[in-house]
């Protein structure tokens, strides 16, 4: 069940790993001896039943609703919010930040971006963004 969770987590499952997870989860209560194999698969079969959309999202939109699966998330900078400061450059040890040509209305510097595929989704940019610009998505 654990390499079926882990595989959906990072993005990499489908449906038919769904369909395996909840017949693994039968399997395991309907074949179980004791009481204590019997509910093993409650904790699966919760998730299942109240956060299946969550399951969908990551398998079919490959997103985190939650927003903590490292391999389905990204940083964003929000130019508007933005005041080009460089703080979240100056933290970030990818180095995966830089000005963009975008000059936000009423402010002086370019806002940032974000490279995605440079981000190691450390989290330290949000961290040292005192304005509120960076989001993850």
């Amino acid at each position: 069940m654990l390499e079926i969770l882990t595989k959906i987590t990072e993005g990499k499952g489908t449906m038919e790993d769904l369909a395996e997870l909840e017949n693994l989860s039968d399997t395991v209560r309907t074949n179980s001896l004791c009481a204590l194999g019997q509910t093993a698969a409650n904790p699966v079969d919760s998730t299942l039943k109240h956060f299946r959309d969550e399951y969908i999202a990551h398998i079919v939109d490959k997103k985190c609703p939650a927003h903590i699966c490292k391999n389905l998330m990204e940083y964003h900078i929000i130019p508007d919010k933005c005041i080009g400061c460089g703080m979240c450059a100056r933290g970030c040890p990818a180095s995966c930040i830089s000005a963009t040509d975008y000059v936000a209305e009423g402010h002086k510097k370019p806002s940032m971006a974000i490279d995605a595929a440079a981000c190691v989704k450390c989290g330290a940019c949000i961290s040292t963004c005192k304005f509120g610009a960076i989001e993850k998505r």
